[in-house]
């Protein structure tokens, strides 16, 4: 695996952090690797109705 930085604001890392507390992912990375895979499958299987509304870059 590769190592990648960024930066998130703190609110986002915080509910990050609430899901790994209360086990829904083992740890961080995990996490935030779930999302990408998540955000990525839904690119790769075209638009549609929930997808077309989503906005990745919302703050």
């Amino acid at each position: 695996m590769e190592r990648v930085t960024l930066r998130i604001p703190k609110q986002q890392i915080e509910e990050v952090e609430q899901l790994v507390d209360s086990g829904e992912y083992p740890n961080r990375s995990e996490a935030i690797r779930s999302a990408v895979r998540e955000m990525i499958n839904e690119q790769q299987d075209g638009p549609s109705e929930q997808s077309s509304k989503r906005t990745w870059a919302k703050v």
